[in-house]
């Protein structure tokens, strides 16, 4: 006879993002958000295709990929690595929130998309979800030359046109990824861009908004980058606050789309990061689209609006303009 005992698990909270994660004494997490899972298969609004692949068995980094309904063998797609957001420490590709808008953004765009679900803080603290998306991007590499471990991307593939795309904390990854990408360039693949979607940026002192009005969003989303990032390297760490980052300008592409939301307290640092981009001799070129009346976000949760169309709208006109 065998028995199975169950180590209980401490119900004192030693910390809470109100809304988002309770961090427990003996470590575990209850996430809040992000954790509606939706199943990878055919999409009935849009036609797109998805399936879950893992990419190391050994970090339990996966991704999710997804092709357009329209896609036939005798004509490459470009390829969309798309980094999700959730402040490090939660949300992940499959998430209801996520899961819908990626396929709407393959469709309309007519990409093959890797989403990548990297390893989230408090558990797996930076760098670890920037280290997973760098060897995400080396997964992705690995089909250029049509022998890689799937068969989408090997035969669907257009590895000379491939974009970095990512909202909130996954746009601050993605110009992580830009500027790791021009240090290290990774052969077979050619980076035609990268789209920041409302990107999720700090300091320790406060900018624009964030001095009056804006003060205690600021104190609340400041809280996200601490939990996942525990070093005292603290809110200047450089990937967090690119103005710190001697590095900031040589983001290895010759074309970036920024976007921002009217209504976002994170507004101003997309703002100062287009600044800094200028200021600091980027060489490509930068388009913005600001969301008039829209806040943090907002097409995760609604794509047919005006607003969110026109996003994508702009997202489609750059990737095809930038082929």
């Amino acid at each position: 006879m065998s028995f199975t005992f169950e180590i209980p698990k401490s119900d004192e909270i030693v910390h809470e993002i109100v809304g988002f994660i309770r961090v427990y004494k003996d470590g575990h997490c209850e996430r809040l958000v992000g954790t509606n899972k939706l199943p990878a298969g055919i999409d009935s609004s849009t036609g797109v295709i998805s399936k879950d692949v893992v990419i190391s068995p050994e970090t339990n980094l996966s991704a999710r990929i997804y092709i357009p309904k329209t896609v036939t063998t005798d004509r490459k797609l470009p390829v969309l690595i798309y980094i999700h957001g959730g402040g490090f420490i939660v949300e992940s590709t499959t998430s209801s929130d996520y899961h819908p808008t990626l396929n709407y953004l393959t469709a309309g765009s007519n990409v093959i998309t890797v989403s990548v679900d990297y390893r989230l803080g408090p558990e797996n603290p930076v760098p670890a979800g920037y280290n997973d998306c760098w060897e995400a991007i080396h997964w992705v590499a690995s089909h250029c030359t049509g022998g890689g471990p799937d068969p989408w991307l090997n035969n669907i593939g257009d590895f000379q046109k491939v974009f970095f795309a990512g909202d909130s904390a996954g746009a601050n990854i993605v110009h992580s990824m830009g500027v790791r990408f021009r240090l290290d360039p990774i052969a077979g693949i050619n980076l035609k861009g990268v789209l920041l979607l409302d990107p999720y940026f700090g300091g320790v002192v406060a900018i624009g908004s964030e001095r009056e009005k804006g003060k205690e969003m600021k104190a609340f989303t400041d809280q996200f980058w601490n939990l996942a990032n525990p070093s005292v390297t603290g809110l200047d760490d450089p990937l967090f606050n690119p103005e710190k980052d001697p590095r900031m300008s040589g983001v290895g592409c010759s074309r970036i789309l920024l976007c921002v939301a009217e209504l976002d307290s994170l507004r101003d640092r997309g703002l100062l990061y287009k600044e800094m981009m200028e200021k600091n001799g980027w060489p490509g070129k930068l388009e913005m689209l600001e969301s008039k009346g829209e806040d943090h976000v907002f097409f995760l949760f609604d794509h047919t609006s005006e607003n969110a169309r026109i996003l994508f709208d702009t997202i489609c006109t750059f990737i095809n303009h930038s082929c």
